[in-house]
């Protein structure tokens, strides 16, 4: 039994069945057991590999694309890049070293991170030293922004609802005593945040929401009203809000039960694109999207950086070139299950890629 799981039993016990949004934030985040404390959690030897991971093409080609942004905004002489869930690091140095081929703009550069795990600050800083780390979005101070969130959104706790003859009962987290097991929790009024499209759903659907990625897009939305700002976001999830059960939880690259080890898995659900794109809207931020990944990132070029770095190389280096280019673009790899959604200031230009 893990450390996190005697502690959540106990807890439990005391105070009776938790949500399944605090269970996740418990087995994310909690500050001495919680998964995003491990030393291990991307990469082959992790338990998930991030579109960074796959290829510097990834980065640079966003990193290329916030450029463009930054002169689509006039070229502040200083302004945030703000990361939200920045992994390694690995994103953000990627990004910078491309965009800094454009004049002016490493200069007025200004790096944050959105990240509460030490552990991954600590590799962060070996990436990027000069970044500011920050546990909020609403920490960073206002001003010029553009912010990047590569799966970062579906790590956000979610609340799940199962209806039964036709009403909806929150899904939550009891024990039996040994073990902690799937339970419905007593009626309660939080069955409202419920979106009006998935009311209808027939006895057995299961809707999920995300009260904590709402919130962040306000947070967006703030910054936006207040000084340029677009933000982009990719995460692998819905185009269209529909029912179903996506909570899941990896490790070592193969699915587990979510019960099972809790702070040694990674937790998941996929994000509804259009409830941030509608969020985003109704506070004033003009929204692009959502797309897929796939032709999102070859509209921006990415398969003319792939031509350019496989000219010249050898049959091994250009198979492995075309192999990530694959993996990143492909519908049945990355391309299709992935999302992207773009969120600016009112009077921008039209993103690149939309």
């Amino acid at each position: 039994m893990t450390p996190l799981k005697s502690l959540l039993i106990k807890r439990i016990e005391a105070t009776g069945p938790i949500t399944i949004a605090d269970y996740m934030a418990e087995c994310l985040m909690h500050p001495a057991h919680g998964y995003y404390q491990q030393e291990r959690v991307f990469g082959v030897d992790g338990d998930f590999i991030t579109a960074p991971e796959v290829s510097q093409m990834f980065g640079e080609m966003l990193g290329l694309w916030c450029a463009d942004r930054w002169i689509a905004m006039g070229k502040p002489a200083s302004f945030h890049f703000i990361e939200l869930g920045p992994g390694r690091g690995t994103l953000m140095a990627d990004m910078l070293r491309a965009a800094s081929s454009v004049a002016g703009f490493r200069t007025a550069t200004q790096v944050h991170f959105v990240e509460t795990s030490l552990q991954l600050r600590a590799m962060q800083k070996t990436k990027v030293p000069d970044a500011h780390w920050h546990d909020t979005l609403g920490q960073i101070p206002d001003g010029p922004s553009i912010i990047i969130a590569n799966e970062f959104f579906d790590a956000l706790p979610i609340r799940q609802f199962e209806k039964i003859d036709g009403k909806w009962f929150e899904r939550g987290v009891s024990t039996d005593g040994s073990d902690l097991i799937p339970a419905l929790l007593p009626t309660t009024t939080a069955s409202v945040l419920i979106p009006e499209a998935l009311r209808a759903g027939a006895d057995g659907a299961i809707a999920e929401v995300c009260p904590a990625a709402l919130s962040v897009i306000g947070d967006i939305a703030g910054r936006a009203s207040t000084a340029p700002c677009a933000a982009l976001i990719l995460d692998y999830g819905y185009l269209k809000s529909a029912h179903g059960d996506s909570f899941q939880a990896l490790k070592a690259h193969k699915y587990v039960d979510p019960f099972q080890e809790p702070g040694k898995a990674d937790l998941t659900a996929h994000v509804a694109f259009d409830q941030l794109a509608q969020a985003a809207k109704e506070k004033g931020v003009s929204a692009f999207g959502a797309t897929e990944q796939g032709g999102f990132l070859m509209g921006i070029g990415l398969g003319a950086r792939a031509q350019q770095l496989a000219n010249g190389q050898d049959a091994t280096k250009q198979s492995g070139i075309l192999a990530e280019l694959k993996r990143l673009t492909a519908p049945e790899e990355m391309g299709q299950l992935f999302k992207v959604l773009a969120l600016q200031s009112p009077g921008l230009s039209t993103p690149p890629g939309f």
